[in-house]
C-alpha cells in the first residue's frame, strides 16, 4: 500500500494470574492514572476535556453529590443522554458510588422506553432535557425518587410525572471510590430481544475492567494513542472503549454523532491513531467524494469488527489505515474472538480465541463440531466476573443462555482448523442495521397496532453500506388498501427510528411453516423484490 507506515506499537504483555481482586473495577484504573498522569488530558467530548486528575474529582464530587439525594450502593440510575462530558461523569460516579448504571439508547419511544423504565426500576434518572417528552409518556417507574438534569438548568417549571426536574447538585466533597467487589453489578446495558422486548445485560465490574485489559492487546493501544469514536456511551463499544483510554494512560475524543462528510476532518482535529467504526460506517465513508482528507490524518488503526471483507484493501488503500482490526465481542461477553499474539486481523475472519477465553462450535444438542462446519458459537471465560451475570428480571432467558455451562451466543459461525473464526449468519431472528440490533418481534408488534394489517413479518434483507437493511410483509385486514407511505407514518415515534423498515411488501398471504408459524427463510431467499416499496435510505443521516 503506497505511504504506507511501517507498524512499531509493541504488543502489551498481559498477564492472567496476578490481579487483586478489589483492584478488577474502573475507579480503581482512574484512581491509579489520576495519581500518575494528573493533569494531562484523557477525554474529550464535544468540546470539553478533562485531565485523569479532572475526572477522578467530577466523579467523586458527582457521587458525595448523588449520596447526597439518596442514592445508595446498589440503586440504578437510568442516564438518558447524547454523548457529552456530563454523560461520562455520570457514569464515573454510579461505578465510584457503587450504583449501577442503566445508559438508554436515545432513540427508543413508546413501548421499549417504557419498558426499559420499567424493568430497570430506577431510583434516579439523570436525562438530557430534549427527553423528557418521551419520558412524559410512558408510566413513572414505583423507585424513582429523583430526576435531574445531567448537565445545565432545567427550565423554569419542568416538571416529569408531576414532580419538579431539578438541576443535578454540585458538590466540592469527594466521596471515597467504594470497595468494590468484581463480582458487584455495576451496569444494566439494554440489547434488542428476538423474540420480545429488550433484555437488560448484567455487567459485573469485573467484566468492564476486563473489557479493558483485552482490548488494550488486541487494539495495540498505549498512552500515545488517541482514540477517536462517533458512536454513542448508551452501547458497550463506545463505554468500553472510554475505559480504555482510562486504563491505558491514552486519550478518548468522542464525538456526539457520525458525519461521513466531516469524519476525517474530525479525526484529523483529534489527533486520532485509533478509530472505532461499524461496517455500515466503513461503506458510508468510500461512499464519500475523495477529497484531500482522506489520507490527512494520523490514523493507523481501524477497530471495525463488521466492516466487508470486500471493503477491507478499498478502505486502507483509499485511506492509509496501516490496520483493521476485526474482532467477536458481546455485551453479554467480552471481546473473545480477536487478533491474538501480534497477528493482524484478516478480511472474512473475527480472529482467533484471545487468551483467558474458550469458544467452541456446536450443533443443536451442543455437540462441538468438525472444523469447516458451520455451528452456534458458544462461550467461556477463564478471567474472574468477565462475563455478564445473566439478564435483569429474566432467570428463564439466563438459563436458557448459559445451557450446559456455555454461553450461547445465537450466532453461526465456523473454525478453521488453524484456530481462526469465520462469522456465518445469526440463529437469532435480529436485524443487524447501522450498528444497532434490532428487534424483529418489536418492529413486528408495531405494524400489528394498524388496523388494516393483519399480519405482518418483519426480516433483513441486504444493504449496500454493510449490515442489513429492515424489510416488511404485511397482509392487509379484510382486502383493505394499504398504503405503505401511511404504514411508515404509523410507525413514527412507536419505535426506534433506525428501526423502521426501509422496505414494504403488500403480499396477500406470508408463507407459513406446518405448525402455522410465519416461515421467514423463503421471505429472505425472495431478497428485495420489484415488487416492494422502497422509502429510500432517508434516515442514514439523522440523529440517534
Amino acid at each position: 500500500m503506497a505511504n504506507r507506515r511501517e507498524w512499531s506499537e509493541p504488543h502489551p504483555p498481559r498477564s492472567t494470574a496476578v490481579h487483586d481482586p478489589l483492584r478488577l473495577n474502573v475507579p480503581s484504573l482512574l484512581i491509579e492514572q489520576a495519581r500518575r498522569l494528573g493533569e494531562r488530558p484523557c477525554v474529550t467530548v464535544a468540546g470539553q476535556t478533562r485531565s485523569f486528575e479532572a475526572l477522578r474529582s467530577a466523579a467523586a464530587r458527582a457521587a458525595h453529590a448523588l449520596a447526597e439525594r439518596g442514592v445508595a450502593a446498589g440503586d440504578r440510575v437510568l442516564v438518558l443522554s447524547r454523548n457529552s462530558i456530563a454523560f461520562v461523569e455520570a457514569a464515573l460516579a454510579c461505578l465510584w458510588l457503587g450504583a449501577v448504571l442503566v445508559p438508554v439508547n436515545t432513540a427508543w419511544r413508546g413501548r421499549q422506553l417504557e419498558h426499559v423504565v420499567r424493568d430497570s426500576d430506577p431510583s434516579c434518572l439523570l436525562v438530557q432535557e430534549e427527553f423528557l417528552e418521551p419520558l412524559s409518556a410512558v408510566q413513572p417507574p414505583p423507585s424513582v425518587r429523583l430526576v435531574a438534569l445531567a448537565d445545565g438548568q432545567p427550565a423554569s417549571g419542568a416538571r416529569l410525572w408531576d414532580a419538579p426536574v431539578q438541576a443535578l447538585p454540585r458538590s466540592e466533597r469527594e466521596l471515597p471510590a467504594r470497595s468494590i467487589h468484581p463480582g458487584e453489578l455495576a451496569a444494566v446495558i439494554y440489547t434488542s430481544g428476538t423474540t420480545g422486548l429488550s433484555k437488560g445485560v448484567m455487567c459485573p465490574a469485573g467484566q468492564l475492567y476486563w473489557w479493558t485489559n483485552v482490548m488494550r492487546e488486541t487494539l495495540r493501544v498505549s498512552e500515545s494513542s488517541v482514540l477517536y469514536s462517533t458512536l454513542p456511551l448508551f452501547h458497550i463499544n463506545a463505554l468500553a472503549t472510554v475505559f480504555l483510554a482510562i486504563a491505558t494512560g491514552g486519550r478518548i475524543v468522542l464525538d456526539e454523532r457520525f458525519s461521513a462528510s466531516r469524519y476525517w476532518q474530525r479525526a484529523r482535529d483529534a489527533g486520532a491513531t485509533h478509530v472505532a467504526l461499524l461496517g455500515a460506517m466503513a461503506g458510508m465513508l468510500l461512499a464519500q467524494p475523495p477529497g484531500a482528507a482522506d489520507r490527512d490524518h494520523r490514523v493507523r488503526t481501524a477497530f471495525a469488527p463488521d466492516i466487508p471483507a470486500q471493503l477491507w484493501p478499498s478502505f486502507q488503500d483509499r485511506y492509509g489505515i496501516e490496520e483493521i482490526v476485526a474482532a467477536y465481542a458481546g455485551t453479554e461477553t467480552n471481546q473473545v474472538i480477536s487478533a491474538t499474539e501480534g497477528r493482524r486481523s484478516e478480511p472474512g475472519y473475527m480472529g482467533r480465541v484471545v487468551e483467558g477465553f474458550r469458544a467452541r462450535v456446536v450443533d443443536e444438542f451442543d455437540r462441538e463440531v468438525p472444523d469447516g462446519t458451520p455451528g452456534e458459537l458458544v462461550l467461556r471465560s477463564e478471567l474472574p466476573f468477565a462475563f455478564c451475570l445473566g439478564y435483569l428480571n429474566r432467570p428463564d432467558a439466563t438459563l436458557e443462555a448459559m445451557r450446559n455451562l456455555w454461553w450461547h451466543t445465537g450466532d453461526r459461525v465456523a473454525r478453521e482448523p488453524d484456530g481462526r473464526f469465520r462469522f456465518v449468519d445469526r440463529l437469532k431472528d435480529m436485524i443487524r442495521r447501522r450498528g444497532e440490533n434490532i428487534s424483529t418481534w418489536e418492529v413486528e408488534e408495531a405494524l400489528l397496532t394498524h388496523p388494516q394489517v393483519a399480519e405482518a413479518a418483519v426480516y433483513g434483507v441486504p444493504s449496500p453500506l454493510g449490515d442489513e437493511d429492515v424489510a416488511a410483509a404485511v397482509v392487509p385486514r379484510g382486502g383493505a388498501r394499504l398504503d405503505p407511505a401511511a404504514l411508515i407514518a404509523h410507525l413514527e415515534g412507536r419505535i426506534a427510528y433506525f428501526a423502521v423498515p426501509r422496505y414494504v411488501e403488500v403480499m396477500a398471504e406470508l408463507p407459513h411453516t406446518e405448525n402455522g408459524k410465519v416461515s421467514k427463510g423463503p421471505l429472505r431467499e425472495r431478497g428485495i423484490t420489484a415488487t416492494m416499496w422502497d422509502r429510500g435510505e432517508t434516515v442514514a443521516g439523522r440523529r440517534a
